[in-house]
């Protein structure tokens, strides 16, 4: 069991429960994850081809349009793992700019579909490097929405480190659980705010035998999650 594939299973694990809604995904792991979960525990799950193309064991099954993912969002049946340059306790995310937006350091992806997959449906997010310039107090431009500023639901974030999720004070940032081979102090030293932490930390749960089996001769049999984890 590597930790790319905890992550696997982590990122599966957020669309557990949600029936018959279109998963989407943003990067090589939670797509692995979306996937896996179709396979196992969630067969309704409608997983696409991150353009147009629903896939059912990687095998073609309907037809998606373009025009008709608004229609989709618009009714809140769908839950996207996106990706996020910053992160803060109510997850608020930034995918816009690094630094003041009126002069930025860096210039980033713009809002894209942020603004409006946060307030209209289920979010998580997959952050492959944990890190205080991630994890931030106050992030430098707000492209998805959180908690704090009326968010539907931010429901998971998983990292290379840990699962955090919304149940602290006023539904900001908590400790989940930690990878194995993590520590709590780890996640805590990699986030740039005071994380809630509860008294008991469990570790996260590890792929079964099946899982893996799928994950390494099915899903990825060229082991690429491994280059986006390390």
């Amino acid at each position: 069991m590597t930790r790319a594939e905890t992550c696997v299973v982590a990122c599966a694990e957020a669309w557990r429960g949600d029936g018959a809604v279109l998963a989407s995904s943003a990067g090589l792991i939670p797509g692995l994850g979306a996937r896996l979960a179709q396979l196992t525990f969630a067969p309704d799950l409608l997983v696409t081809d991150g353009e147009a193309t629903l896939l059912r064991d990687g095998r073609p099954e309907g037809w998606l349009p373009y025009r008709q993912v608004f229609s989709i969002v618009a009714a809140g049946t769908r839950h996207v793992m996106m990706g996020a340059s910053q992160l803060d306790r109510f997850g608020n995310q930034n995918i816009s700019c690094v630094g003041p937006w009126e002069r930025p350091t860096s210039q980033l992806l713009c809002v894209r579909g942020a603004p409006g997959n946060t307030v209209n449906h289920p979010v998580s997010y997959w952050v492959p490097r944990h890190s205080p310039r991630v994890f931030v107090e106050h992030v430098d431009m707000v492209s998805g929405v959180g908690h704090d500023r009326g968010a539907y639901e931010i429901r998971l974030v998983v990292t290379n480190l840990a699962v955090l999720d919304f149940g602290g004070p006023e539904r900001s940032m908590r400790l989940r659980s930690v990878h194995p081979g993590v520590t709590v102090d780890d996640v805590v030293a990699a986030t740039g705010f005071a994380l809630t932490v509860p008294d008991q930390v469990p570790q996260t749960r590890e792929p079964t035998g099946e899982e893996r089996r799928l994950i390494r001769e099915h899903l990825d049999p060229d082991g690429l999650r491994e280059r986006e984890v390390r």
